[in-house]
């Protein structure tokens, strides 16, 4: 189906500062939009308005993949952030092994084993790569 042109261009200027990422402030933007696409959507696939949200992931990782330089961190970092951005505590980890395994995994003393990749990437509903 195609539109005439002067309702593509009436709609565009709708649609242009949600679709527009060239600097920070339209990154920020467009990152707000996002999580209300998807405090609205969640993962409905088939609301109308997926597929928007959708393409402004897409706009999203592309600017950031340009512009933002993400910093290496180990699995014990990302299991660190993930356990503070949730307020949990080793003891809420039963899958992950015991108070003493998970607090050497934090300190960067031991490795996290596949398995427990395996049981955080469930558990936080994350990629395993997170973790590696």
């Amino acid at each position: 189906m195609t539109a005439p042109i002067p309702n593509l261009e009436q709609s565009w200027l709708v649609l242009e500062p949600v679709l527009t990422i060239r600097d920070a402030a339209e990154y920020q933007s467009g990152v707000e939009q996002l999580n209300s696409l998807l405090d609205l959507i969640g993962t409905n696939e088939q609301h109308p308005l997926y597929s928007l949200l959708d393409t402004l992931g897409v706009l999203i990782e592309a600017y950031e993949a340009e512009h933002i330089e993400i910093p290496e961190a180990s699995g014990g970092d990302v299991l660190k952030y993930l356990m503070e951005e949730q307020a949990l505590t080793p003891d809420d980890l039963p899958e992950v092994g015991s108070q003493y395994e998970i607090a050497a995994i934090l300190n960067g003393q031991q490795e996290l084993s596949l398995q427990q990749i395996r049981s955080l990437s469930q558990r936080f509903q994350v990629s395993p790569a997170v973790f590696v």
